[in-house]
């Protein structure tokens, strides 16, 4: 169930994008600068992605949208297409623990390749090894029971129906 929050996409987007500024480890402050952004800029889609949902019209189209506190809105203004009022299209308390949760989990990917701490956190190689030995792990366990009490409704933009 985890791989609803596996954000696959932004963590090939940080590992493709990183490369040229991590090098062996040893990185500029212009490098650090650049990784720090790249986190963020990550992180911020991984959590903005949560709040998106979609719907099929009769058309037999999806159309998706930002969930608010109104309800669905969505990305194209001036749709012949009715969009629905439900309930479960209003943002709520699991959707914040989702996006949160997303982030964890890239954040745990993020910080297991070595190039990566290395750059952020030098001259601390061994303590960031004993972290990631049980980081990754334990967002894992934390995500996983988090799941169990907060189930997935949304299948939004890069989230995937079981």
């Amino acid at each position: 169930m985890l791989v609803t929050f596996f954000p696959l996409e932004h963590f090939s987007h940080l590992k493709w994008c990183s490369l040229p500024y991590t090098g062996n480890g040893e990185c500029s402050s212009v490098s650090i600068l650049m990784i720090h952004m790249l986190l963020g800029l990550c992180c911020l889609s991984c959590f903005f992605f949560h709040f998106t949902d979609g719907f099929r019209g009769p058309d037999g189209k999806v159309y998706y949208g930002f969930v608010t506190t109104k309800g669905l809105a969505v990305f194209k203004p001036g749709l012949e297409v009715e969009v629905p009022k439900d309930e479960r299209f209003k943002v709520g308390l699991t959707d914040f623990v989702h996006a949160t949760m997303s982030v964890m989990v890239f954040i745990a990917i993020a910080f297991s390749d070595h190039r990566i701490t290395d750059c952020l956190f030098p001259g601390h190689e061994k303590d960031m090894d004993e972290v990631m030995e049980s980081f990754p792990l334990m967002v894992g366990i934390v995500c996983s029971g988090l799941f169990l009490v907060f189930p997935n409704t949304r299948y939004g933009i890069g989230c995937m129906a079981a």
